[in-house]
Formats: C-alpha cells, structure tokens, sequence
C-alpha cells in the first residue's frame, strides 16, 4: 500500500467528471478493453437522458455512453445501493440506445451492438462469480450447435453470430471479490473495490489511472466536493445497513454494534478522516481509533 500521494479517486466519481474528458480517454479504453476482451477506441461520449447529471444522483446511478470506433454502443453504470428490478431497468437502458442511434429510413443494417456494463456495489442475487456475462446465442434444441446467420453485404456473403449482433451484458459485483490481484482483469476490480492500484501495473488503463486520478492533484474545491460525494455514499450505506440489520435481528444491540463497525470500517477505507466516521457513525474519535 502506498502513501498518502497514492490515494485515487474512486471510479463512480472519475467515471462523470473526467474520463468524459478526450484526453481521459486512455483510462477508458483501458477499463473496456480488460472487461469486453478486445482492444477499444472510444470516438465520444454521447449524452442521452440516462447519463445527465441530475441534483437527485448523488449517490446512487452514474452512467456513461461511449461510441467505440467499430460504432458500437457501450454504456457503463456504477450502482451503489440495491435497486427493485435492477435487470429489467438495464435492458430498458439497452433497448432506448438502440432506438436512440437509427432513425427513420434507415435499414436494420444500422442496428448496432450495444455493451452494457454494471459496476454493482449491492449484493444482486445468489451466485459463487464477481464477474458474469450474458449474451445471445441461438442453440438448436436437438443437435446443441449454435446458429450462425448468412448475410450479404457489400456483394459478399458473410457470415455472423447472433453475439455479434445482439446486447452483451456484463455485471460485476465489486463485493464478491475476495482475490490476490493478478491478471489485468482483477487488477482492475481490486481498484473498484479498494482504491487500489499497484505502483508496477501493466494492466490497460491502470497506468493512465495512477497519473490521471489522483486525490492529491484535485484543486481543493474539486477534492471538497469528492468528499461530500464519498460522505454521501456512506451515509446512504449507513442507513441502509441499519434499517437491514434492524430487520433481521431487532433488539440485537451485539450484531448492530458488529454492523456499525463494519461501516465505520468501510468509511475509512474508502477515504473519510477518523473524524469524518465519527461524526457520521455517531462514534467517539476513540472508538473509531479502536476499530481501525
């Protein structure tokens, strides 16, 4: 763990405010490049209605949309508390990309694919993997071989797969990781969780990151609004662990004591002074000494 000139700026925060910037870009492409598992070179940051930043955004969705050089769609979404009908609310987002991009008169040939990846920071359902990918793939029912569809274009038969075609999701659960980092792909979800990112990187975009996200090159008003936004999340976080833990086991002050401490803990790494947990934990300075 490096020093105090090593912390970095989480990505929900870096993901609105600066990777949008074209000279930003390297950081991005690198992050794509690691999850979707091919080299990535963003063309702009398109605006739509999901990814404008809104007084109520505090601390819950942080979007980004991307057109690649390939002219694909990418769209990337940073959750920090749970969300009733999660999936369904990211396939809408999906299908409003495709129709907001082809317009009238065009043909379907101007249909293009469409990345969605959710950074989820919420436990979504049961499952053993950080990383999940959904894709479209047509499979005969009594021979198990996947469909390949012929297409003619420009005077040429060629041949596609439906992956290639339809929305690709990939969900990563930030929790669920509990590994040594790495390959790239680890390295960079260690970030996503702790902040982390190694002095020896060689993984896309991680490099850029170290230079370009720095906490200590923020202007101070820059790094006071970074400061409410992280205070934000945790209090949100805070509540929501209480009224969880309220729910489960009323009248059980030991286990909230146990819940309270893990938030008090959660603050810390994710960059609050000692003060700052105790003001929001409503902790002595003492008793957050205690549990670092």
């Amino acid at each position: 763990m490096g020093g105090l000139k090593d912390r970095y700026i989480r990505f929900d925060w870096a993901i609105k405010r600066l990777l949008r910037q074209k000279a930003n870009f390297d950081v991005l492409e690198g992050f794509l490049t690691v999850f979707i598992g091919e080299e990535v070179k963003i063309v702009e940051i398109l605006e739509s209605e999901g990814n404008q930043q809104t007084p109520d955004d505090k601390f819950n969705r942080v979007d980004i949309k991307a057109r690649n050089s390939k002219g694909e769609i990418i769209l990337v979404e940073v959750q920090n508390t749970s969300e009733l009908y999660y999936l369904e609310r990211i396939l809408y987002g999906v299908a409003k990309a495709i129709t907001e991009h082809i317009h009238l008169g065009d043909t379907y040939k101007e249909v293009k694919k469409v990345y969605s990846i959710s950074i989820l920071y919420f436990d979504i359902g049961k499952g053993a993997d950080y990383l999940y990918v959904g894709q479209n793939k047509f499979i005969g029912v009594h021979t198990n071989d996947q469909l390949v569809i012929t297409a003619k274009e420009k005077g040429a038969l060629v041949q596609k797969s439906p992956a290639e075609i339809f929305p690709e999701y990939i969900l990563v659960r930030v929790n669920e990781f509990d590994k040594v980092a790495v390959t790239p792909l680890e390295e960079w979800v260690a970030y996503l969780k702790s902040g982390v990112i190694k002095e020896n990187t060689t993984a896309p975009g991680l490099q850029e990151a170290r230079k370009k996200l720095q906490y200590y090159s923020m202007t101070d008003a820059e790094r006071y609004a970074y400061d409410e936004h992280l205070n934000a999340v945790m209090i949100q976080n805070d509540v929501l662990g209480n009224a969880r833990e309220e729910g489960l086991a009323e009248g059980r002050a030991e286990g909230r004591a146990e819940a309270k401490k893990d938030i008090v803990k959660s603050m810390l790494s994710n960059g609050l002074s000692v003060e700052q947990a105790a003001k929001y934990s409503g902790l002595t300075v003492e008793e957050v000494e205690s549990i670092k």
